[in-house]
């Protein structure tokens, strides 16, 4: 047992820091969120995030704004295929849900410099290190830093 299982006082605490440090981002997704309620988006809660299911606006998917998931579909227990097996070819799948906590984890570690070193990295791809890391993360639980560059 490492001293953050003993003591849950430093892990709560940099938990709410990242909340804070990501909260203009957060605020961004709450505003459209917000905004699309009354075109049928569905508000839920989860342990690290507040999801806006059937968004619908966007080309499908997801996408993580801070702490907010503006999500297309009825659930982020959906299977998708990740971003190599889409540009590459293959049959691997991650749940959406544990993508997307990455995206969350990336956000709250790297507040409003997230989204400028997201796209410095290669936007919507298969080569952008983000998106490799937060398929990572969905395969394996660990892993969703970026840098290094996460394994294939």
């Amino acid at each position: 047992m490492n001293a953050m299982q003993r003591n849950p006082v430093p892990s709560m605490l940099l938990h709410s820091l990242g909340w804070l440090w990501a909260s203009p981002l957060t605020l961004t997704g709450l505003v459209l969120g917000l905004c699309a309620l009354p075109f049928g988006a569905r508000l839920k809660r989860t342990q690290s995030a507040l999801v806006f299911h059937r968004f619908p606006f966007g080309p499908g998917g997801a996408m993580t704004l801070g702490n907010v998931i503006l999500h297309t579909g009825e659930s982020l227990e959906e299977q998708t295929p990740t971003y190599a097996c889409v540009a590459y070819g293959g049959t691997d799948h991650v749940c959406l849900g544990d993508h997307e906590r990455a995206h969350v984890y990336q956000a709250m570690a790297l507040g409003l410099l997230f989204p400028f070193l997201y796209f410095a990295c290669g936007g919507v791809t298969a080569r952008n290190r983000f998106e490799q890391a937060a398929d990572y993360y969905a395969r394996t639980g660990t892993g969703w830093w970026p840098w290094p560059r996460p394994p294939a």
